[in-house]
C-alpha cells in the first residue's frame, strides 16, 4: 500500500482555526471535508520547507511555521497517510487556489466528522487545547 508523508498547517487566531475545505476528490472519503492546508512532502525537503511550498502553491499564502503540534498515521482504503501539522501563521493573504472554502471556525464550530479522517484526531486534540467543550 502507498504510504505518504504530508504536512498540514495549523492557523489559529482569536481562538478560531483556518479550515480549507477540499473540492471533488478520486477519493470520496476525503471529498469536501475540512483539511489543514498543506500537502505531499517532496524528496530533499525538510517537514516546514515542504509545508511553506504546499502554502504558496495551494493558496498563494506565505506564513511563519512556528513549532510542531501533532503528528498522525491513518490508514485509508487507498494509501496511508503519516500527517506532520505545525502550528504557523500567516503572513500575507491567501487565496484559495486548490480548496472550495475556506473559513474560520470556532472552538465550538469545530467537528471532527466533517473533517478528513487523518485530520480529526488533530482536530480533537485543538478543541482540548483551546478549551471547547465535546
Amino acid at each position: 500500500m502507498k504510504r505518504l508523508q504530508v504536512v498540514g498547517a495549523i492557523f489559529v487566531e482569536n481562538n478560531r482555526v483556518f479550515a480549507a475545505r477540499r473540492g471533488d476528490s478520486r477519493y470520496p472519503y476525503v471529498a469536501h471535508k475540512y483539511e489543514f492546508a498543506g500537502g505531499k512532502v517532496e524528496s530533499g525537503e525538510n517537514y516546514p520547507q515542504a509545508l511553506e511550498r504546499e502554502l504558496k502553491e495551494e493558496m498563494g499564502l506565505t506564513a511563519e511555521v512556528i513549532r510542531p503540534y501533532m503528528t498522525v498515521r491513518h490508514t485509508y482504503p487507498d494509501f496511508v497517510v503519516t500527517l506532520h501539522t505545525y502550528l504557523c501563521e500567516m503572513r500575507s493573504e491567501y487565496r484559495l487556489l486548490e480548496h472550495e472554502e475556506g473559513r474560520w471556525l470556532s472552538v465550538d464550530q469545530l467537528d471532527p466528522d466533517e473533517w478528513a479522517p487523518a485530520d480529526a484526531p488533530i482536530v480533537n486534540a485543538l478543541i482540548e487545547d483551546l478549551g471547547g467543550k465535546r
